[in-house]
């Protein structure tokens, strides 16, 4: 078992329980997934950016993520409908919580000139999205076999339901949070 899922079973679950109000057991916030997700906007003129994306976000999560395809044509972006456009990859369960330890103890230490996370990020049902600039925090990308920095949006989604309950849930596991901000 992974070691933020254990301490929430055993611990965090109970204490916000008790601080959150909430009814019973079952209605305190869990993390439910982890959607990763990458535009890759130079598909349109280099046919490798694909496989690269796909083999950075298998190293990252652990599983083969999935290929998005465009739904329409837009011209000005060169983007014909059918066009391999992005990367995504949605976890669950153990790889899940997985990754959750590895973005709060490790990602974001790793991350050059970070201050925080804004707690303004929550979308009003409790998800959580945050924009990654750099892949290579990750400690499975190879810095020297690298040909190009790419950036990635992680979004947590998890069984709150309004964002002040989904903060209280990620400040349990000491989430980064900038905390002069409201």
């Amino acid at each position: 078992m992974s070691r933020l899922k254990e301490e929430y079973y055993n611990k965090i679950r109970k204490e916000l329980l008790k601080e959150g109000k909430y009814p019973n057991i079952m209605a305190v916030p869990n993390l439910e997934k982890i959607v990763l997700n990458v535009g890759v906007g130079a598909a349109t003129t280099d046919g490798d950016a694909i496989e690269e994306v796909v083999e950075i976000l298998t190293l990252i999560s652990g599983q083969k993520p999935l290929i998005n395809k465009a739904k329409k044509a837009i011209s000005s972006f060169k983007v014909r409908e059918g066009m391999e456009i992005g990367v995504s990859v949605t976890l669950r369960g153990e790889r899940m919580w997985d990754f959750f330890d590895k973005l709060v103890n490790v990602v974001f230490p790793r991350t050059k000139d970070f201050r925080g996370l804004s707690p303004q990020s929550f979308d009003g049902a409790g998800n959580y999205s945050i924009g990654i600039e750099d892949h290579t925090v990750f400690p499975e990308i190879d810095v020297n076999n690298t040909r190009r920095i790419r950036s990635m949006q992680a979004t947590l989604v998890n069984t709150a339901k309004d964002d002040k309950s989904a903060k209280m849930f990620l400040d349990k596991f000491d989430f980064p949070f900038i905390k002069d901000v409201n």
